[in-house]
C-alpha cells in the first residue's frame, strides 16, 4: 500500500503540468469564493469543460484546487465587507468582520487563512486514513436521522440569539417561513405564491443570503453622508500586512477548539447533502458553548473565527470520504466530481479505492497540496484585498452592489433574483435597526427546505412516527437537540443549583443510550464511557439530592 501511495504521490507532486492546472484551479476557487454570490459549484461547473481532455488525476487535481480554494476564498469577503463570499462562510462574518473593523485586518485574515489550512489538513490526514470506514457512518442515515439531524442544528438559534432570545427565535421563524414560499418540492403544490409564477419558484438561497448580509450592511454603511465618504477603515494604510506568525501562533494555542471544529466538518461533509454552510455554523455554536468567555462571541473573537474557517474546509475531506468510498456525492461539488470521473469511464464505488489505487491515493495527495497552494496564493491575494479598505465607502459599496446583483442574476439568469435579493435586504437593514439578529434568520432559511424534504420523505416512506424516536441516529440527534436547547440556561444559572449540578452527568447518561442501541462494538464502549462516567458524577453530587 505504501507503494501505491508513492506512485500517487508521485505523479501528482513530480508533474510540473499537473502541479500548474492545480495551482489555477486553486486561484480561480479564490477568486469564486470572494466574489459574493459565485458559489464554489459554479466554480467547479465552470472549470468542469477544460478537463475533458485532460487525464482522470489532472481534471480532478484541477477541480480539487476550485475546490479547497474555494472554501477559503469566502472569508476575504466577508471579513472585508461583511459579506459572505460563499455560504461556507456565514458564520466567519460573526466575529471576522468586527475584528476587522477593530483594527485587525492582518490579524483576522491570518486567523481564517491558517484555521483553514490546519483544518484542512486534519481533515487530509483522517480521509486517508480512516475512508473506508467512515464512509460508511452515510449509509445508517435515513430521512428520519436527518430530520432530527435538522432539528438539532435549528437548536442553534437559541445560541445565535444572544442576549434577545425572543427576537432571535422571531427571526429563526421568519427564516423558516422563507424557506416554505414556492413550490412544494414533494408534490408540487404553490404555497404563498398568491399567482405569481416568479414566486411560485420560491426564494433561492443566495440572493436571500446576500440581502440579508450584503444589502442590509451597505444601506448601514451608506445612511450617514460622512460615514459613507469615509474609507472602510480609517488605519488601512498601516494595516496591510498578514500577521502569520501571531496568527498560526493563536490557532495552535486554541488547538482544542481547532481540532473540535475539525471532526465536526469532517462529520457533516460525510453526511450526504450537509455541507460547509451546516458545517461552519454548528462549529461556531459548539465553539461559543465551550468558551468561558461567550460575550466575546459577535465582538471579534479569535475562537469565533477559528471554528468556522477550521469546520468548512474539514468538510471538504468528509464530502471527500463519502465520494471516494461509496461514490455518493457527499455535496454538489463531489456531485460533479463524479460526473468528471463517469466521463472517463470511472465509477467511484465501495471498491474504487481498491479498484483504482492510484488515482483514488492522488486525488488524496492532490488534496493535501491543494491546501499549500492556497496558503501561497492567498497570502499573496489578502493582501491585495487589504488595499480595498481604502476605497470610500460609497464607491465601495456601489461596486459590491454591482457585483451582488450580477453574481445573483447569474444564478439562475433570471431578474426576480435580484429583487428577492432587494428585498430581503430591506428586511434585513430593519431588523438590524429593531435589533433582531440575522444569523437565525438565515439558518432558517438554510435548514427550513431540508427538514421539509426529510419529513415529507419519512411520513413517504412509513406512518409509523415512532420511528423518529426509535432509529438510533435519530433519538441521538434529538436528545442532542435538546441538550443544546438547555445548555444557555446551564450556562447562566447559578452554580449551586441541582439542575447545574446535574445537567452534564443526565446528559451524558442519555446519549449513552443510542449509542447502545446502534449495536457496534466502538459504539457501545463509547456509550458504556459516557454511562459510566453520567453515573460516577451522579454519585459524586448525591449529597446535593439529600438536602431536596
Amino acid at each position: 500500500m505504501f507503494d501505491v501511495i508513492l506512485q500517487a504521490g508521485a505523479s501528482v507532486l513530480l508533474d510540473p503540468v499537473t502541479l500548474g492546472l492545480m495551482g489555477i484551479g486553486t486561484l480561480a476557487g479564490l477568486l469564486a469564493g470572494a466574489i459574493p454570490g459565485f458559489t464554489i459549484a459554479m466554480g467547479v461547473i465552470l472549470t468542469l469543460p477544460f478537463t475533458f481532455g485532460m487525464s482522470p488525476i489532472q481534471g480532478l487535481a484541477t477541480m480539487m484546487g476550485v475546490f479547497v480554494g474555494g472554501f477559503s476564498g469566502g472569508l476575504m469577503s466577508c471579513m472585508l465587507t461583511g459579506i459572505p463570499g460563499t455560504p461556507s462562510s456565514v458564520a466567519t462574518t460573526f466575529d471576522g468582520f468586527p475584528m476587522v473593523r477593530s483594527g485587525k485586518p492582518g490579524l483576522a485574515l491570518g486567523l481564517g487563512l491558517w484555521s483553514s489550512f490546519f483544518g484542512g489538513m486534519i481533515s487530509a490526514v483522517i480521509l486517508v486514513a480512516l475512508a473506508p470506514q467512515l464512509a460508511f457512518l452515510g449509509l445508517e442515515f435515513g430521512p428520519w436521522d436527518y430530520f432530527s439531524l435538522i432539528v438539532f442544528a435549528l437548536t442553534i438559534t437559541v445560541s445565535l440569539s444572544g442576549d434577545n432570545m425572543i427576537k432571535g427565535l422571531i427571526a429563526g421563524l421568519l427564516g423558516l417561513f422563507a424557506a416554505c414560499v414556492g413550490e412544494d418540492e414533494i408534490n408540487g403544490v404553490a404555497r404563498f405564491a398568491f399567482g405569481s409564477d416568479h414566486i411560485r419558484q420560491g426564494f433561492a438561497f443566495l440572493p436571500v443570503l446576500i440581502g440579508l448580509f450584503a444589502f442590509s450592511q451597505l444601506l448601514s454603511d451608506v445612511e450617514d453622508s460622512a460615514k459613507a465618504k469615509a474609507p472602510l477603515m480609517k488605519n488601512s494604510a498601516e494595516a496591510i500586512r498578514v500577521e502569520h506568525r501571531k496568527a498560526i501562533a493563536t490557532v495552535l494555542m486554541n488547538w482544542i477548539n481547532l481540532i473540535r471544529s475539525s471532526f465536526i466538518g469532517i462529520f457533516t461533509g460525510i453526511l450526504p447533502a450537509a455541507g460547509g454552510s451546516i458545517s461552519n455554523i454548528l462549529a461556531y455554536d459548539q465553539a461559543k458553548k465551550a468558551s468561558n468567555n461567550r460575550n466575546e462571541f459577535g465582538k471579534g473573537a479569535v475562537n469565533g473565527i477559528i471554528a468556522p474557517e477550521a469546520a468548512n474546509n474539514a468538510t471538504a475531506g468528509g464530502a471527500l470520504i463519502m465520494m471516494m468510498a461509496l461514490g455518493i456525492p457527499g455535496d454538489i461539488v463531489t456531485a460533479i466530481m463524479i460526473g468528471a470521473l463517469m466521463i472517463h469511464n470511472i465509477i467511484p464505488g465501495p471498491s474504487f479505492i481498491q479498484d483504482e489505487p492510484l488515482l483514488a491515493y492522488g486525488v488524496f495527495i492532490a488534496f493535501f497540496a491543494a491546501h499549500f497552494f492556497m496558503v501561497g496564493l492567498q497570502a499573496f491575494a489578502l493582501r491585495l484585498f487589504l488595499l480595498v479598505t481604502k476605497i470610500p465607502m460609497y464607491i465601495l459599496a456601489s461596486v459590491i452592489l454591482a457585483y451582488c446583483a450580477i453574481g445573483v442574476f447569474a444564478l439562475h439568469n433570471i431578474t426576480f433574483d435580484i429583487w428577492v435579493m432587494f428585498g430581503f435586504g430591506v428586511i434585513g437593514y430593519f431588523m438590524r435597526k429593531l435589533g433582531f439578529p440575522l444569523a437565525p434568520m438565515i439558518l432558517g432559511v438554510v435548514l427550513g427546505k431540508l427538514a421539509e424534504l426529510n419529513i415529507a420523505r419519512a411520513i413517504g416512506i412509513s406512518d409509523d412516527y415512532s420511528l423518529f424516536v426509535t432509529r438510533p441516529w435519530s433519538l441521538f440527534f434529538l436528545i442532542m437537540a435538546i441538550v443544546s436547547v438547555l445548555f444557555p440556561f446551564y450556562q447562566n444559572a447559578k452554580k449551586d443549583t441541582l439542575f447545574t449540578k446535574m445537567y452534564v452527568p443526565i446528559s451524558m447518561i442519555l446519549l449513552a443510550l443510542p449509542l447502545f442501541l446502534m449495536g457496534s462494538p466502538v459504539r457501545m464502549v463509547v456509550g458504556g464511557i459516557l454511562l459510566s462516567a453520567g453515573c460516577y458524577f451522579i454519585y459524586k453530587r448525591s449529597s446535593i439530592l439529600k438536602t431536596i
